[in-house]
């Protein structure tokens, strides 16, 4: 036994106290009665009905002298020690989006986080706990924690996620530990059934649930009819569900259809309904079911708010006025040279620049540089001479699998590009190179220092067959779609996919806001912003671009493995042997001497209350 607070015992000196004060205090009691005969008559009577009153007084001592000790032991705390009682947990406890399913009004997220607390509760005092979320992201809240009410209150602290859980990395980690420590308790607290596991006692909360979905949304608007199809699913029972069609902010349902759904199936929605033109539109399924998080649908349709104005400043822009003429909605400023450093010019959204070096590098604006023979300030590389080759050489293109690559050579055909001059650049930004020859990159993007999109050729379309390829009006397209990217470029998304925002010319600031309320500030210093979608619902963004607001919105939806509310898996085992090694726990008599301290304390007032009564 061991005393966590051991001065505790200084109490004992109370004691030898009692006792003495026991000694030294009177044994006689002054009583002023009317007649001898009557007192001696009632002391007779007293000591025939209650033989014992002679001893209260020693009993009641031995009461107080209890009530001493168990105080002390009280204030010193002792702890037992209970020799390989005490065990490691692992806890992975399931937060994905079908933990949010309710049964009778409770969630099974809340049914889990009560089997854990229930296991901590009945474990030894000195065991160790860790706990493993398995929501948007697969995290420890808290590792080896010996303290049973903080492990508690951080379980408690969590909230289920809407995204899939990545079981593979719970396992990882679960294994980890285990083969660290064989005699680890490990346990799964999920809504999903396992039929082998290993190594794992694998708690299953909730059973069988309806829950109703829409889901894969897509429209068609033409001659002034929107068309709406998409599907609808029926988990834990056939059922007839009513799906209502609502455009912008209507309240009554512009189209509404009855669908027949077989159990854990799933059928074709398609509504229809006229339409000149929305904002957003929404499908809902009127039936209630255990989860409401995938029962509505919104599709937003934003509103490309780009200027394609282009300046071209060449000696010879036919190429390019060919290769963007066919690009729609894009008007072209051309000046020569001469013109260009003479005037200048502000205010376009894209500036290419012909074998023509500029004094300054335009700021409010995406750029394209071909055949720059001097060095730009704020371009992002450095000009280290021309190269002029024997005869035509061939580039190679790149094999890179980044997203400005894929986007840039998007539809190419592979056309043999041969150039017989190139300038040499060294790069001190980071590009994405598209050509190459000899490891030298020759056609690169990227962003310069700016951070306005911009794209370098090393050579002149004259020195080069590319002017007469398919692949050049191909890529000349692709460019065109880099430099005036939208911002949203999508807006339907699940829970757990990563949102990406193209940064435009001057952005200085995008701005998400989740259902919740929920406010981040995305990084606004690269090519795109990326933010990962946790939440259900609409999402609100809000682009400030050279001082003006721009405001978009896009939905998250559930994922549909997660609205099944029966999913069986094969297996989640640990690899090893178990073995059954506790370590030393403790047992708090706390509970007991408060206990004892009661009892002694009643059992005294009694004797004082019996001894008082014999008195009167």
């Amino acid at each position: 036994m061991t005393f966590l607070y051991p001065l505790g015992l200084l109490g004992l000196i109370g004691i030898p106290v009692l006792i003495v004060i026991y000694i030294i205090k009177s044994k006689y009691t002054e009583q002023t009665v009317s007649s001898t005969y009557l007192w001696t008559l009632s002391e007779r009577f007293l000591k025939r009905r209650n033989p014992i009153s002679r001893i209260t007084g020693i009993i009641s001592l031995i009461l107080q002298l209890l009530c001493v000790l168990v105080i002390s032991l009280i204030v010193a705390h002792p702890m037992i020690t209970v020799p390989g009682a005490a065990n490691e947990y692992c806890f992975i406890l399931d937060a994905s989006g079908s933990m949010n399913i309710e049964q009778n009004g409770v969630t099974r997220y809340e049914l889990g986080k009560d089997e854990i607390a229930e296991v901590i509760d009945g474990a030894v005092e000195g065991s160790r706990y860790t706990l493993v979320y398995v929501g948007d992201a697969t995290t420890l809240v808290y590792e080896s924690l010996e303290d049973k009410r903080q492990a508690t209150k951080m379980l408690n602290d969590t909230q289920p996620s809407f995204a899939e859980g990545d079981y593979a990395k719970a396992l990882q980690v679960a294994q980890e530990y285990f083969s660290e420590d064989p005699s680890v308790k490990t346990y799964l607290v999920t809504d999903k059934t396992y039929l082998t596991a290993n190594n794992v006692e694998v708690i299953t909360v909730g059973d069988t649930a309806v829950n109703y979905g829409v889901d894969q949304l897509t429209h068609v608007l033409s001659d002034g009819i929107l068309s709406v199809q998409g599907t609808v699913q029926s988990y834990g029972e056939a059922a007839n569900l009513t799906a209502e069609l609502y455009l912008d902010d209507h309240t009554v349902p512009d189209a509404s259809g009855v669908l027949v759904v077989a159990q854990d199936q799933t059928a074709a929605l398609q509504l229809t309904c006229p339409c000149e033109g929305f904002s957003s539109f929404r499908v809902r399924i009127v039936e209630t079911d255990a989860m409401g998080y995938d029962n509505e649908l919104i599709v937003f349709n934003p509103q490309s708010e780009s200027s394609y104005r282009t300046l071209l400043v060449s000696e010879t822009p036919f190429f390019f006025e060919s290769a963007i003429g066919a690009v729609n909605d894009v008007k072209i400023d051309v000046m020569t040279p001469e013109e260009y450093a003479k005037e200048g010019g502000r205010g376009y959204g894209l500036y290419i620049f012909d074998s023509y070096t500029p004094a300054e590098l335009p700021d409010d604006g995406s750029v394209w540089l071909v055949n720059q023979t001097e060095s730009l300030a704020n371009s992002g590389f450095s000009v280290q001479g021309e190269v002029e080759l024997e005869r035509g050489e061939i580039l190679s293109p790149t094999s890179s699998s980044s997203t400005i690559a894929k986007s840039l050579t998007k539809d190419l055909l592979g056309n043999e590009i041969v150039v017989k001059k190139y300038v040499k650049y060294g790069l001190y930004r980071n590009f994405t190179t598209l050509y190459s020859y000899q490891n030298t990159p020759i056609v690169f993007a990227g962003t310069n220092a700016y951070g306005n999109r911009q794209v370098v050729f090393a050579f002149s379309l004259h020195d080069s067959n590319l002017p007469l390829l398919l692949d050049f009006t191909l890529l000349v397209k692709n460019m065109f779609a880099y430099s005036f990217p939208d911002i949203v470029e999508n807006v339907s998304y699940y829970c757990g996919d990563m949102l990406e925002l193209n940064v435009v010319a001057n952005c200085e600031s995008i701005r998400v806001e989740a259902p919740s309320g929920e406010v981040n500030y995305l990084d606004v210093s690269t090519a795109s912003a990326k933010h990962l979608l946790t939440e259900v619902g609409v999402h609100k963004i809000t682009v400030m671009v050279a001082g003006a607001e721009r405001r978009f919105e896009i939905y998250s939806a559930l994922p549909t493995a997660e609205r099944q509310p029966v999913l069986i898996e094969q297996e989640f085992s640990l690899s090893g042997t178990a073995t059954d090694e506790g370590f030393d726990g403790v047992y708090d008599t706390l509970a007991i001497l408060f206990i004892a301290l009661v009892v002694l304390f009643i059992a005294d007032w009694g004797v004082y209350c019996y001894e008082k009564y014999q008195l009167q």
